[in-house]
């Protein structure tokens, strides 16, 4: 590890980034020093702009792909490094604006029924029932559940910020009998590994194979679940504030995203195509003629 690579990671440490942000980061910077064969205390501004153009034109990696490079090299160089450099010497791509898909109840049921595996139901109800990212599924721990509270404790979630989620009655009954089923120990979820929580891939092909059986045919990824979550609570009339603190959002803009696809907001209002007259009927056509 050179003295560079170690100095940014200490900084990351110190600043208490995410375990997985300062893989990434660590992995940017290293594919950015590679391209160059340089060091890249030795790179400038014109040298990031010519690197952004090559993963745009020719790596051809969306916007959103390259927003985590923008953000290796914006730590790298204003806090490592310490250059004054302006935001203009990083410039973020706009990304577009993409609302997901969001499953109705009746969906949400037919994909609960194709799923075979007591575990992976147990876990994917858990995912819609509470909210839950697919990181914060899998690690829950069975001291997680407080069915005294009926409240469901989310440890170091995203942005590493406890929290306390609902437990449904209904998740309660299932979670149970999975107890009964498995006797988990440490892990509520275990993993193939001894010790190990269940992998994020693998609850993701659980719910592919789950969306293949149902028939349904938007996408479903855990995180579809989540998106449900939200977006189901919206339509049954629970205050925005109360869902970003469920979610787990830092900002309320990004919980109010929900309101562009709620039904009791986009079909609150009554189209002006109701309210014109009733057009005259349509002549009905000329009755074919018989020949037999």
């Amino acid at each position: 590890m050179t003295l560079l690579r170690q100095r940014m990671l200490h900084d990351m440490q110190i600043r208490n980034l995410a375990d997985n942000t300062q893989k990434s980061y660590l992995l940017q910077v290293s594919s950015f020093a590679k391209h160059f064969h340089r060091s890249p205390e030795a790179l400038g501004p014109e040298d990031i702009r010519a690197w952004l153009v090559y993963l745009h034109e020719e790596r051809k990696l969306a916007a959103s792909s390259l927003c985590p490079a923008i953000g290796a090299l914006r730590f790298l160089y204003r806090v490592t490094l310490k250059r004054d450099w302006s935001d203009e010497d990083f410039p973020l791509p706009k990304k577009p604006v993409r609302l997901p898909v969001i499953l109705s109840f009746d969906e949400v049921k037919t994909f609960f029924d194709a799923i075979p595996s007591l575990k992976y139901r147990a876990i994917l109800m858990t995912a819609y029932a509470a909210g839950l990212r697919i990181s914060e599924v899998a690690h829950l721990k069975a001291t997680d559940i407080d069915s005294r509270r009926m409240v469901i404790r989310v440890n170091q979630g995203k942005n590493r910020k406890d929290r306390y989620v609902m437990l449904s009655p209904r998740l309660l009954e299932i979670l149970r009998t999975y107890w009964l089923d498995a006797h988990p120990r440490d892990w509520l979820f275990p993993g193939d590994i001894p010790g190990h929580p269940i992998s994020a891939d693998a609850i993701r092909q659980a719910c592919d194979r789950a969306r293949q059986r149902s028939g349904i045919q938007k996408p479903i990824t855990p995180h579809s679940l989540r998106h449900a979550f939200a977006t189901h609570l919206l339509e049954t009339g629970t205050d925005v504030r109360r869902i970003q603190l469920l979610m787990g959002h830092r900002s309320l803009s990004t919980t109010s995203r929900y309101l562009r696809i709620a039904t009791s907001t986009v079909c609150a209002t009554e189209s002006p195509f109701d309210l014109l007259p009733q057009p005259e009927p349509l002549p009905s056509p000329p009755a074919a003629p018989e020949y037999f």
